[in-house]
């Protein structure tokens, strides 16, 4: 087995490090060594920059076919907290936006029992022709393959209704884990991760770049993360579609999964590290800061994270829900740069493609 050292020097050479060298040095790397090789992986790829960019988020409802464990968001129909806009309601927040330099509308939610594919792309017309020229970064694959099923048509096909429709992009939420016992464990009623690959791969072989995101810190042990980072680096040597990852940290308030906890800080910035290291062909990693605060993201520009999402404008419920300490989250311009000069780094502003604004 390769010592730490030898491990390091390869990942210094920018050379790939297999499953069991990552398992070592995530194990056994002091903090400082994993935090010094990510962000020398960070400079290969974006020199002294940190990116950002001016979007919000439309979630249409939090009613959801499935129920998963880890979920502190979906509400049944009828409870006080749940929510269904209508489509006047989300042109009226796309029109609240008008005149901001918004360059991303990020649309998200739950899986609707009822809305159809044909709803979705009149959704994204609709908020194109009030921001023309805002790209539309929507759905997670599990509600893509959730709708395009219900509209019998393959994934490729509904994929391009929706792209003709005017979607840009694609999140890369509903990955959770990829190992099929855990998914078992924690989202069962879910899409497989099977459906979650495929939708990627259909969307890059038609030209539409996506994310992609881990579910991490809950009933998960360390080769499942693993396992995890490898089927999307994988995919990415098969493609080349993914923009950016996502590690999500597990929130614990307010779901069936509470009892577990969060993990921490530390844990937090070694995933990060680990994320960079491994992820050779992924170009970005991104600090969610809605989901770590604006401390832990300050942090994480030390541990290989090369983005910071966006301005968001509370105008998403996921994680306060479950408990971020951003009850309200929005971050103005000028936070986003006295964070990134903090650390180091030069914040640039980005559309959804990593243009440079």
């Amino acid at each position: 087995m390769r010592h730490i050292d030898d491990i390091a020097a390869k990942v210094r050479r920018a050379e790939r490090i297999d499953d069991a060298e990552a398992a070592r040095l995530w194990r056994e790397a002091p903090l400082w060594l994993l935090g010094e090789l990510a962000t020398a992986a960070k400079r290969r790829v974006s020199g002294d920059k940190v990116y950002y960019n001016r979007n919000f988020h439309i979630e249409p409802t939090n009613r959801c076919v499935f129920n998963c464990r880890f979920c502190s968001y979906r509400r049944p129909a009828g409870d006080p907290e749940a929510w269904d806009y209508t489509m006047d309601e989300i042109e009226q927040i796309a029109r609240e936006r008008q005149g901001k330099g918004i360059t991303e509308v990020h649309i998200v939610g739950g899986v609707h029992p009822d809305h159809g594919l044909d709803y979705y792309t009149d959704m994204i017309r609709r908020v194109k022709s009030i921001l023309p020229g805002t790209a539309v970064k929507a759905f997670t694959a599990i509600e893509l393959s959730y709708m395009i099923r219900k509209a019998g048509l393959t994934t490729e096909e509904g994929l391009r209704q929706l792209k003709q429709a005017g979607m840009d992009a694609i999140p890369g939420g509903g990955a959770e884990i990829f190992d099929e016992r855990i998914r078992q464990r924690i989202c069962p009623e879910k899409g497989s991760t099977a459906e979650w690959l495929g939708v990627h791969e259909a969307a890059h072989r038609l030209g539409i770049p996506t994310n992609a995101t881990i579910l991490y810190g809950h009933v998960e042990e360390l080769r499942h993360r693993i396992d995890h980072l490898r089927r999307l680096r994988e995919l990415q040597d098969l493609t080349g579609g993914f923009n950016a990852f996502i590690p999500l940290k597990y929130r614990n308030f307010g779901n069936p999964m509470s009892e577990i906890g969060e993990v921490s800080v530390i844990e937090d910035l070694r995933m990060l590290a680990m994320s960079r290291i491994y992820l050779d062909n992924i170009p970005h990693i991104k600090a969610y800061w809605v989901m770590y605060g604006k401390a832990t993201t300050e942090l994480a520009l030390a541990f290989g994270a090369d983005d910071i999402d966006g301005t968001i404008d509370d105008t998403t419920r996921i994680y306060s829900m479950a408990g971020a300490e951003d009850r309200k989250p929005s971050m103005s311009i000028d936070d986003m740069h006295r964070i990134v000069r903090a650390a180091g780094y030069r914040a640039v502003e980005r559309d959804t493609f990593y243009n440079e604004i």
